[in-house]
Order: C-alpha cells, then structure tokens, then sequence
C-alpha cells in the first residue's frame, strides 16, 4: 500500500551552496499526491514537484524547478523518502537548497523515523521492467533489465589513491538495506575542485562536517571514511534518488559503470520515452478473511 508520514516534522540547516540557513518541513501528503516540493520564501509560495520533467540541472547535484522557482540538491532528501517506502509527501523549503546536513541521507532517515509511517488504504503503483535499457556515453554506462525488486550494481573509478575503482554488486534494495549500508554514506569532493568552486561562489556551505574532502594523496577529514567504499555508496544513494523522479518504485536490476547525476536523468528520460520497455503494475492486497474463517481455516489445516 502507499505510505505517507505520520505527522509533521521540520529540521534546519545550511544549503551546501550558498552556505545560507534553510528550514525544511515534510508534511503528510493524501494518496496519490506523489513527492512535492514547495518553495516558502517566495511572495507565492511555489510547487514543485519531483518528477523529470521539472529537473533544470544536473551539474554537482539535482535541481529542480517550476517557473522562477528553483530547488537544488534534492537527492539526498528523495533517496531517504524512496529507501523508506514513502510515497506521497509534502516538502516545504524556505530558500533555494535542501539543506546538507551532513552530506547524506541519514539526517532525513532519522526525521522520518520520528515522524512515523502511516500506510494508506490506496495500492502502491510500480513501474516494471519488461526489456532491457542501456544508455551510454563514452565510458559511462547504466542500464536496467527485468527483475524482482530494486537491485543495484555500481562501479565507480577514480584515479586517485583514498578511492581507485570500487563496486558494489547486485544490492536488494529495501528499507533495512537502504539504511544499515547506504544512507549514511556522504558527497565528497577534490580540494582542488572545492577552491574553485569558492572562487566561483559556490559550496559556500562546504566544509569538514558535511563532505568527504580529498587533497592529491588522502582524506582530509579528521574521522576518515565511515567504510572504506563510501564513495561507490554515496553513487548508489545519488541514484535512488534521482530515481525517485520516476514518480513510482522501480522494479528492475540497474548496472552503472561511472555514473552521475546526469547519467541517471538520461537513464529515467530514455525510460519515459520508451514505455514499451516497462508496464506500470499495482500491488493487490491479500484478502483477509474475518477471524471465525481464519480460525476454522487453521482448524482444518491441523486436523
């Protein structure tokens, strides 16, 4: 069944860009409703909502946007909703950023959490892969073939010594999955690129807390990694989101050879251009007999 939060949370923080305080409130959202995002801070406040075909960027994050209104960095925030099953949601933002918290999803993991699930009386909508799909460019690659459930396979390479080529093979996505080896992964970043980007008046919000920052040989931060294949996680937590923009679950295994943001919005446009590939399937409830039938039935099942 689809799933909403149980009540209202908020929390603050910092947009990892302009290095501003930003308030975030999740609200209950009715069945239906999908993921949507609203900017506060506006003279009219402003939907948006997560699908592709309000994506306006893809460069160092996913941004979305609705005439002059604009939210970057929704990623993070929509792997947390996906990996927790939440399926309609409203997203009230007083500014131009989801704030980074820490650089991963475990901050919104945990809001959730405390907010609480409610399950809806309306069937969940999935969208199932019939055929492969693969979408390259150059040496990058992602594709996704039928399968059950959500499984990811992702390779990442780098040549540089803290990270060099990681993977992580055929990983069943599911709530317990998604936050014992995934949420808590974090962004990371090059010193060189960061400085630039401060020249440029970006990643104002940056820093030690919230990225994972790498000079030429190591790892800057104090506490080091939080496993030694952060880096190919945090990939794996940068597609659940993007995948989210989808608008429904997939169900299907995705391969990534050195993916990005950009590499997965190709992946979800090839997907909504070609819905031969894909058929939309809703989930049916199992039927619950009343108790006295429950009882005779276990009465019998024993004699």
């Amino acid at each position: 069944m689809q799933r909403t939060i149980a009540e209202k949370i908020s929390c603050t923080g910092i947009g990892l860009h302009s290095g501003e305080p930003v308030q975030l409130t999740l609200h209950p959202a009715r069945a239906d409703s999908g993921i949507v995002f609203v900017r506060t801070d506006l003279p009219q406040p402003v939907d948006v909502p997560a699908v592709h075909s309000a994506v306006t960027s893809t460069r160092l994050a996913t941004t979305l946007g609705r005439a002059d209104a604009t939210i970057g960095t929704v990623e993070h925030l929509l792997a947390a909703l996906i990996g927790l099953g939440i399926d309609n949601v409203r997203i009230e933002v007083d500014g131009p950023e989801i704030p980074v918290m820490d650089g991963s999803a475990a901050s919104f993991v945990f809001l959730i959490r405390a907010a609480g699930v409610f399950e809806q009386e309306t069937p969940r909508r999935s969208l199932w892969i019939q055929r492969a799909l693969e979408v390259r460019d150059g040496d990058r690659a992602i594709r996704v073939v039928p399968g059950r459930g959500l499984r990811v396979s992702y390779s990442v390479d780098f040549t540089h010594p803290a990270i060099g080529r990681q993977q992580i093979r055929d990983l069943a996505i599911d709530g317990d999955v998604f936050e014992q080896e995934i949420c808590r992964a974090r962004t990371f970043g090059f010193l060189r690129e960061v400085e630039v980007l401060w020249r440029n008046g970006l990643a104002r919000g940056g820093n030690l807390d919230n990225t994972v920052v790498m000079d030429d040989y190591r790892v800057l931060n104090r506490d080091g990694l939080r496993w030694p294949d952060e880096f190919v996680r945090h990939k794996v937590l940068d597609l659940l989101g993007d995948l989210a923009l989808l608008g429904m679950p997939v169900e299907g295994h995705i391969t990534v050879e050195r993916g990005g943001h950009a590499l997965h919005q190709r992946l979800v446009q090839a997907l909504l251009a070609h819905p031969d590939h894909w058929t939309v399937e809703t989930s049916v409830p199992p039927v619950r007999r009343p108790a006295r039938a429950r009882r005779a039935a276990r009465a019998r099942a024993t004699a």
